[in-house]
């Protein structure tokens, strides 16, 4: 079984190139970040041709997570419990819950797409929402975990962070910015006193997963790695390899991430469906 994630910066900027990957990639589910568009604006109908059924939560312009599954899903869940808002008060005093996690169960793995808050800038009312996110997120994940112990659980997603200097090109530019900050290394690094781990690293140590489009950062290689998969240790024990798609960055009208794919010892049913090779 091959699960991926990928900030994909507007799907229907981009629905041929995603397609094309899931296909020719052989991937059977794919979580998706920055969507950019509400459920009915979602370019459906290629996904469908290419056999995969999605769920969707968007709710504007902006943000936006989902996923393409070629298996069925179930539970799906949008939002996590005590999610925080941002934004221009309701007139009730609530705030707008924005759309960046999506859960759904897939061949008894727990998958969530997850597209963590910028933070924009330190001192930024979006950086303390990021942390606070976070720490909900957290929260959420220690109950999750306590009552589904033995169930695969997969947080993936454009985190919005640099967990260590090695995940940016040069750490001098990054001085006063977000993504490197203390507080929110240790927000990220509270996943793995859980017990998530990331599953990636181990296996493609070195590697980044987003160049910005300004000022040739692609072609100089002056990345960030920014988008994760962490697992369960259930999650992780069925992991057998993972990759980086560094390639998915180059041609015409790229998203500024890649994708991120595992492959996993699960055996689905599509498995007796596909061509045998000798």
């Amino acid at each position: 079984m091959r699960v991926a994630t990928w900030n994909v910066n507007s799907i229907r900027a981009r629905v041929d190139r995603v397609v094309d990957w899931l296909v020719r990639e052989d991937i059977d589910v794919l979580g998706m970040q920055e969507i950019k568009c509400k459920p009915e604006q979602f370019p459906v109908q290629q996904f469908h041709d290419a056999g995969y059924e999605l769920e969707i939560h968007g709710a504007n312009q902006w943000n936006g997570v989902a996923f393409a599954s070629r298996l069925p899903m179930t539970d799906v869940e949008q939002g996590f419990q005590h999610i925080p808002g941002f934004g221009k008060p309701h007139e009730d005093g609530s705030l707008p819950v924005e759309a960046r996690a999506l859960g759904v169960t897939v061949e008894g793995l727990r998958l969530w797409s997850l597209y963590v808050p910028n933070g924009r800038a330190i001192g930024d009312p979006h950086y303390d929402y990021k942390l606070d996110w976070l720490g909900r997120l957290a929260a959420e994940t220690t109950a999750w975990l306590a009552a589904h112990s033995d169930v695969p659980l997969a947080l993936m997603g454009d985190w919005n962070i640099a967990p260590t200097d090695e995940d940016v090109w040069d750490m001098s530019v990054f001085e006063g910015s977000t993504h490197v900050t203390a507080p929110e290394r240790a927000a990220f690094a509270a996943f793995g006193e859980l017990g998530l781990t990331d599953v990636v690293r181990d296996r493609v140590p070195v590697g980044y997963t987003y160049w910005d489009y300004k000022q040739l950062r692609f072609p100089r290689n002056e990345g960030m790695r920014i988008d994760f998969i962490l697992g369960s240790k259930p999650f992780a024990d069925l992991v057998t390899d993972a990759s980086i798609h560094r390639n998915e960055r180059k041609g015409t009208a790229p998203s500024d991430h890649v994708p991120v794919v595992v492959d996993l010892d699960v055996p689905t049913s599509l498995d007796d469906d596909r061509p045998m090779i000798f």
